[in-house]
């Protein structure tokens, strides 16, 4: 990669200032004998002249600076072993080489290694230009001084500790601060209390916080006020973090509280690109309520309706006024929810998915903002992360805590100063100090204390007669050293780690003079791991670390440190390693984006084996620099690192942890610089016809993750020829051969010139494989384009791909925040995947960073509204722990009692929102509609209270020990699909309930009312109901009385099992049993529970339970056949499931693009490539449209013969059978299935009308419905007897009324007394027992097969043709390219055998004047079947024209033949579905 190495000082310049350093001390500062210099002496004469804290010119010769005693003392860096005196390091300061300074790696304050204060002073206030001094702004920030702000003002909103801690005589301040005059007399006193910087401003790069000192002295007034002074910041100490929180105040300060387009307070509707194919010319049923009259209104205007001109309409009808439409919005009747007046009535999903007539209410005051706005006082609230983090507690402990010890320290220090006694409390004192920074020692620290301990010794000797002062001396200086040392280890603490405070006079870090030059290597010093446990020391003989650079998952580079170290005992135990790393890699030639991965080992005291036992994981190039000086890292206790998702954000090393890495890295900056790359495509060449195939087929890959090295390197090489109609960019960039400068600017070419078909293509940019920020900035920008509403749907997709950005100041961050500000249905779903995002293993504090801002954008409203939806869902939790903790006869009292908690909870909050959809808004809870289900999770049932008047109770499941993301995906997933089928104009009448997972193991799940499982319908239909053909068929005709009902339930059943089997099939969902299938009265059907999916099929015994591409059997087809009746009907469900399967292939990018985006979510059946690839292979984009016919064709007959599927539905039925009921209610009575119909399908009459016209043995009846409706039906003697026999046996306690047997007739006139007798008993029925004359026996008999007179009969699934003829004919589809010929045989219909019966056909096919000398080709035979169904294909290769060609087909049954047909190649239309009339004779 491009770097540029960045430096201030050169040799020269450095000389000339120690010259002019040693000349200002012989003229204005000699140094006393007693004291030391202490390196800030030129500091005093340079920073007069830069820029005041107030304007105010000082006098240099009106300073003084007391200097430090002189001693022998060594002084240690951090990171080196090297040790110089002060003397001989003040007096040869002149004469020390730039490389002595940088090997000695000063930290301290030493002058000769000072950074020229006048860049400091420029780089505060007016950017930073290229080569001037940046200091280490990347972990650790310092603080802008303050505008004309008054002192008052500024004492109102910062807190300051100042603790003198012995070396006030002898370091000056740095900066100037407020003068005298300008002070209070009170505050010039002592300024223990003054506070000198806003909080508000925070970060200007490379600026340091202000210093304070005395700016006009008396010449012979020594300097003091240089103190330990504890600043509090609410941003946090760090700098990355800090400026998070100013990016998320920018961010939301776009959006104005007074600004009602973006802060209306209301939940929009959700709306998709209008459908066009689907709503060609169709109306829509609505019914308006209006707050001016009782009743309601009713409209049909057409889905290509404005919202807007639909209020028009309904004002002008109900006031013929002209007013405002803009000044009205449509709610949606029982939720929360608006119309979007610009939109289409049909882009609304609600019109899109719901057939019946919408309840819609006109409401007035559109410009009033919502209960849920953000309010004038959010737009001038703070955002301070650290009040919103969990951590925030620890953080006031530590500021606290560590004021207290500071203060005890001064206090002990004083007293040591005076009386040269209690050195022992001093130690004590600088381990209390440690102990609360993380019980990090430095080496300067263990020095300082080493010397206060050879003092104690020397103490207890002989001193000579005047050691007395010598002893002071020495104290005096070794304090003072000391105090520095932790004065040091504040500051490195506070840059390194997230704290509210910092020192307020953090030391000046120097840059490196040494030139490292541009080919220099990695290197970095690893000094420590701070705080062993005492578990570890005694387990552990040695310990040892490695080092990994890591980019994009994959290893780059590894060195593994040999030297076993030894625990040591300090103040706490430490691994001192102070060892050198050098990678064998060039920084210039390192990704930006490069990650250094460290373990830490521990080598066991039986095996000698190496135990990992912590890591830490850090960007090298953070912010685009590289990180300077010593720093302190957190480490996680975790398992192995894991490799493919070493980020930034995986672990993270700011938050303090119980054992702390030390890292001395050099102080030389390096910054990455892009290189501007000039683009030449002039010479390009029109490439080869065959290398435009290649590049279209691996396009059809679809993800990067799929090629093949081989088949990647290809792709580079032709990358100038791709584009995007045949190829897609993530594919063309996945396949670069790596990352090196080179490449990566070639990267960026392509990314500059690409133009994308789709906002959605640039998805797969955003996964794991591309780091690179530029070409994840891309990528955002066109996610950019996208709607709140299409944006909404990937928000899943999109919250991983958080982990993989380079920090939280990304542009997708930005993204999430700039939509949850406009959109409430975007900041409601994204709270709450953020919210369940930090149960995962890693990534947590991210998470926890974004869902406080997101909080902050959110304002006080939306945010108290996620507080009490968090509570509910707490209250939930505790009440399932409950319940399924108690004993079984227990449980329906407990639950009972802990409802209790809900109630006091919709007491206290009044309303919340519904987590599971925020436009559902509830008021409390209908306690007797409550109960648990018996399975093994035990989930509760909850009835919650509507709170809109207009609503309907809404009842959901509580699940508590199920992980729920994998649900949420696979229904995401297929959400996507019936959207895409929505816009090719196919309605495949899905059923999608939502489902919301809350926190580890819990989650919603919403209701679907009147919809019963499989398994339970298996069971009313017996032991072996499961092996049935006519279940299914028998409960809709049970439910379904009335034709019209029937032929819409056989339809939505028609439609939706055909969507449900191609998702199901592509998805690869298993454990597919009858208690995993729902239908509904209306015939839908649905799958619910997946757990397991993308074929990881449960095993018995080693054998897979799933051994059905999907779930389609027997007794569905012979439903959709009506028993058989019409076998076409079968052909049609081939025909649907096809088209649906051939339109969702044509989205495989987007599809696999979403599970790619997954990988890592922790998902336990989404985890690697081969998960991906068995998607791939069951979508097989590879494949045309007549192959992939084929292809699910026979997964449909395979399904279709499996009989282990009803084996398995028999097996689960068995078990299920001891459970009479799956939900225990708290009214103690159990739920069970009503036998009873809804009001318009009672019986008030019946009446026999005659006998039937078609036969005389039936009669012809007349049933009158309750609502007066009235219907025909035919039934015999015979059935009126076993109707009467039914009754006996179910209700056999009951008194029944006499049914007139056949011996009861008299001799003449039968038929009027029998008419009379049954008329009779039929009134005694229905106008008896009311169980009687609403049991299903009852209502079968006389709603079930009704004549319809006036209406000729159809088809009820319209999908072929609405008169079928009885001729036989054969559908083919014939194509023909680059000399090849393919036929597919789709259906056979209408062949019969010569006498009659059902043949076993197979059709042949011959290729007259065919070269080849096998011109015969056959497909395979369907046993028993008049209309068969094949969809296989034949193929003839090397077919040079299709003039002269015939192609002869001939229909068999074995060797019988059934009919035959002879076509004109030459004549038929290409690529065209066609029905071929077949003849009975072969010409």
């Amino acid at each position: 990669m491009a770097y540029c190495w960045k430096t201030d000082l050169n040799p020269s310049e450095s000389h000339e200032k120690h010259q002019k350093h040693q000349e200002f001390h012989s003229v204005n500062q000699p140094l006393f004998p007693s004291h030391t210099g202490l390196g800030f002496d030129h500091v005093v004469d340079e920073i007069s002249n830069t820029i005041p804290l107030y304007q105010r010119e000082i006098e240099e010769n009106t300073i003084f600076v007391p200097s430090a005693p002189h001693g022998d003392s060594k002084r240690h860096s951090l990171d080196e072993a090297h040790q110089i005196s002060l003397n001989e390091f003040t007096s040869n300061s002149t004469e020390l080489s730039c490389h002595q300074v940088n090997k000695t790696g000063v930290i301290g304050f030493r002058h000769s290694v000072l950074p020229n204060p006048q860049n400091i002073n420029k780089e505060s206030f007016g950017g930073n230009p290229i080569g001037k001094y940046h200091g280490a702004d990347d972990y650790g920030f310092n603080i802008l001084p303050p505008s004309s702000t008054s002192v008052d003002e500024i004492n109102s909103r910062s807190e300051l500790d100042n603790y003198h801690i012995g070396f006030e005589s002898s370091i000056p301040p740095i900066y100037p601060s407020f003068s005298t005059d300008l002070m209070p007399k009170e505050e010039n006193k002592s300024s223990r209390n003054m506070n000198i910087v806003e909080p508000s401003l925070m970060l200007f790069k490379g600026s340091f916080l202000p210093r304070t000192w005395e700016s006009t002295l008396p010449k012979n007034k020594e300097l003091t006020g240089c103190f330990i002074q504890l600043v509090e910041v609410p941003q946090g100490s760090n700098r990355s973090l800090a400026s998070f929180c100013n990016k998320v105040k920018k961010i939301r300060e776009t959006y104005h509280a007074a600004d009602i387009n973006s802060n209306s307070g209301k939940i929009w509707s959700t709306t998709t690109a209008f459908p066009y194919k689907f709503f060609s010319n169709t109306k829509v049923n609505i019914n308006i309520f209006t707050e001016d009259s009782t009743q309601q209104l009713h409209f049909m205007p057409y889905a290509n309706y404005l919202v807007k001109d639909l209020i028009a309409e309904i004002l002008h009808f109900c006031t013929n006024d002209q007013l405002s439409p803009q000044n009205y919005l449509l709610s949606i009747c029982g939720y929360e929810e608006f119309l979007q007046n610009d939109h289409y009535l049909g882009s609304h999903r609600i019109f899109q998915k719901n057939k019946s007539v919408i309840q819609l209410n006109l409401q007035k005051n559109r410009d009033s903002p919502g209960k849920l706005s953000r309010k004038h006082e959010d737009d001038h609230s703070q955002f301070h992360l650290n009040q919103l983090l969990e951590v925030m507690p620890i953080w006031k402990v530590s500021r606290q805590c560590l004021s207290t010890v500071i203060k005890k320290y001064d206090s002990h220090l004083k007293y040591l100063l005076k009386t040269q006694q209690n050195l022992d409390n001093i130690i004590d004192d600088v381990k209390n100090i440690c102990i609360v920074l993380g019980c990090v020692e430095t080496k300067q620290i263990t020095d300082a204390v080493n010397e206060l301990n050879l003092i104690l010794q020397r103490k207890a000797e002989n001193f000579h007669q005047n050691s007395e002062t010598s002893a002071k001396d020495l104290i005096e200086r070794v304090t003072t050293e000391l105090s520095t040392s932790v004065y040091h280890l504040i500051d490195i603490y506070c840059s390194s780690f997230y704290a509210d405070f910092q020192p307020l006079n953090a030391p000046v870090h120097s840059v490196s003079c040494v030139n490292l030059g541009l080919h220099s290597h990695l290197s970095f010093t690893v000094y420590a791991a701070h705080n062993i446990p005492e578990t570890w020391v005694h387990r552990y003989k040695a310990f040892s670390f490695s080092c990994w650079l890591t980019y994009a998952g994959k290893k780059l580079c590894q060195v593994r440190n040999c030297r076993n170290i030894p625990v040591k005992k300090l103040f706490f135990f430490l691994v001192n390693w102070n060892e050198t790393i050098n990678f064998p890699l060039e920084i210039k030639s390192l990704p930006r984006e490069s990650m250094l991965t460290i373990k830490l080992f521990g080598i066991t005291c039986a095996t000698n084996n190496a135990d990992l036992l912590a890591w830490t994981c850090l960007p090298l190039f953070p912010k685009h620099k590289s990180i300077l000086r010593s720093m302190l890292f957190s480490t996680t206790l975790q398992s192995e690192p894991p490799k493919e998702l070493i980020a930034p954000g995986v672990w993270d090393i700011s938050q303090p942890s119980p054992v702390t890495l030390q890292i001395d890295f050099p102080s030389t900056e390096w910054e990455y610089m892009k290189l501007d790359s000039e683009e030449n495509r002039s010479d390009l060449e029109e490439p080869p016809k065959e290398c435009l195939k290649h590049i279209a087929r691996l396009s059809q890959k679809q993800s990067p993750l799929l090629l093949s090295e081989e088949k990647r390197r290809y792709l580079w090489f032709y990358r100038l020829y791709c584009n995007n109609e045949n190829c897609s960019l993530p594919l063309v960039l996945g396949s670069a051969p790596g990352w090196d400068e080179t490449t990566v600017s070639e990267m960026h070419t392509i990314l500059r010139r690409w133009k994308f078909s789709h906002p959605l293509e640039a998805l797969g940019l955003l996964t794991s494989s591309f780091p690179d920020q530029e070409i994840r900035k891309v990528a955002v920008q066109q996610l950019d384009n996208l709607l709140n509403d299409e944006l909404l749907e990937y928000l899943p997709q999109l919250v991983q791909a958080v982990k993989f950005e380079w920090n939280l100041e990304s542009p997708l961050v930005q993204l999430l925040l700039h939509r949850s500000l406009q959109s409430i249905q975007i900041a409601h779903r994204l709270h709450w995947l953020l919210k369940d995002a930090q149960n995962e293993a890693y990534f947590k504090s991210w998470y926890q960073k974004l869902l406080a801002a997101l909080q902050f954008c959110a304002g006080k409203a939306l945010s108290d509204e996620f507080s009490k939806e968090q509570k509910l869902i707490k209250i939930l939790g505790d009440i399932g722990e409950k319940v399924k903790s108690a004993s079984d006869p227990q449980r329906q009292e407990v639950l009972k009692k802990e409802l209790g908690r809900l109630e006091e909870f919709f007491q206290c909050t009044n309303t919340c929102h519904l987590p599971l959809n925020p436009a559902l808004c509830i008021k409390g809870i209908d306690g007797d509609a409550c109960s648990y289900f018996t399975s093994n999770a035990l989930p509760l049932k909850i009835t919650f209270i509507n709170a809109n008047p207009m609503g309907k109770n809404i009842s959901v499941i509580f699940k508590a020990g199920d992980d729920l993301r994998q649900d949420m995906l696979v229904l995401q997933i297929i959400r996507v699909m019936d959207n895409i089928w929505l816009q090719e104009g196919l309605d495949m009448q899905m059923i999608i309930y939502r489902c919301l997972s809350t926190g580890k193991g819990q989650g919603l799940v919403q209701m679907v009312p009147d919809a019963i499982t499989l398994a339970k319908i298996h069971r009313h239909s017996g032991l072996i109901g499961p092996l049935k053909e006519n279940t299914i068929k028998k409960w809709f005709s049970q439910h379904n009385h009335l034709k019209v009902d029937y032929e819409k339930a056989l339809r939505n059943f028609f439609y939706s099992c055909a969507g449900w089997c191609v998702v199901t099939f592509i998805l690869g969902v298993c454990d597919r049993h009858n208690d995993n299938i729902m239908l509904t009265k209306s015939g839908h059907m649905f799958h619910i529970d997946f757990g397991k999916f993308l074929g990881h099929a449960q095993t018995f015994g080693g054998i897979k339970r799933d051994r059905a591409p999907f779930i389609f059997t027997s007794e569905m087809e012979y439903f959709i056949t009506e028993g058989g009746k019409n076998p076409q009907h079968f052909q049609d469900f081939v025909e649907l499931c096809c088209r649906a399967y051939n339109i969702v292939r044509r989205h495989s990018r987007l599809l696999l693009n979403l599970l790619e985006m997954m990988l890592h979510a922790g998902l336990p059946e989404l985890s690697g490539i081969q998960d991906l690839k068995y998607v791939y292979n069951n979508l097989r984009p590879q494949d045309t449209d007549l192959e992939a016919t084929s292809h699910f064709t026979k997964k449909i007959k395979e399904s279709l013969e499996c009989f282990p599927v009803k084996l398995n539905n028999l097996i689960h039925t068995l078990a299920q059978m001891t459970a009479i009921n799956p939900a225990k209610s708290t009214s103690q009575t159990f739920s069970r299935e009503s036998c009873t119909m809804s009001a318009t399908q009672l019986i008030q009459r019946a009446t026999i009308l005659g006998f039937s016209k078609k036969t005389r043995h039936l009669y012809l009846i007349q049933v009158t419905h309750s609502n007066n409706e009235t219907s025909l039906t035919e039934k015999s003697f015979d059935q009126f007897s076993k109707l009467h026999s039914q009754l006996q046996k179910k209700f056999a306690s009951l008194a029944l009324p006499e049914f007139p047997h056949w011996w009861h007739l008299p001799f003449t006139n039968s038929d009027h007394k029998r008419f009379r007798d049954l008329n009779h008993y039929m009134e005694q029925i229905l106008n008896g027992s009311y169980e009687v004359a609403n049991s299903d026996c009852v209502l079968s008999f006389f709603l079930s097969e009704p004549v319809e007179q006036t209406m000729e009969e159809s088809s009820p699934v319209d999908l072929g043709e609405k008169f079928p003829d009885k001729k036989p004919k054969v559908q083919l589809v014939i194509t023909y390219e680059d000399a090849k010929l393919t036929i597919l045989v789709k259906h056979v219909k209408n062949i019969h055998l010569p006498d009659g019966s059902t043949p076993s056909a197979h059709v042949e096919f011959y290729l007259l004047s065919y070269p080849s000398a096998v011109r015969r080709r056959k497909t395979k035979s369907v046993p028993k079947c008049t209309d068969p169904t094949y969809n296989e294909i034949v193929v003839y290769d090397e077919v040079t024209e299709l003039q002269g060609h015939v192609l002869m087909l001939i229909v068999k049954s074995k060797t019988t033949f059934v009919g035959a047909i002879n076509i004109q190649l030459c004549s038929v239309p290409l690529k065209e579905e066609k029905w071929y009339p077949l003849g009975n004779s072969i010409i």
